[in-house]
């Protein structure tokens, strides 16, 4: 008899470890899903605020013909970058 076989006494303890094992892992896996999934739609939340600001302070900037917006859209990352590396955030 094989001593990895379920009939054999090792074999039986070691299919229940793998099998808790995969149950752990499982666990872990559907928790970071939900972890992830929240995170997510945060994002996506901060995300449409952004743009709705954006889009408000263009308006109010009186930027509303495509081709100024597409000016905006070409200096606005060299910006943000600009910024980003003055405060230390790359």
């Amino acid at each position: 008899m094989d001593a990895r076989s379920p009939e054999a006494p090792g074999g039986r303890a070691l299919r229940d470890v793998a099998e808790n094992l995969f149950q752990e892992l499982q666990e872990h896996f559907q928790a970071l899903t939900a972890t992830l999934n929240l995170v997510l739609e945060e994002m996506g939340g901060r995300i449409e605020d952004l743009q709705k600001n954006v889009n408000d302070l263009m308006a109010q900037a009186g930027i509303d013909s495509p081709a100024q917006k597409h000016r905006l859209c070409v200096w606005l990352p060299a910006v943000v970058s600009c910024c980003r590396l003055h405060l230390g955030l790359q």
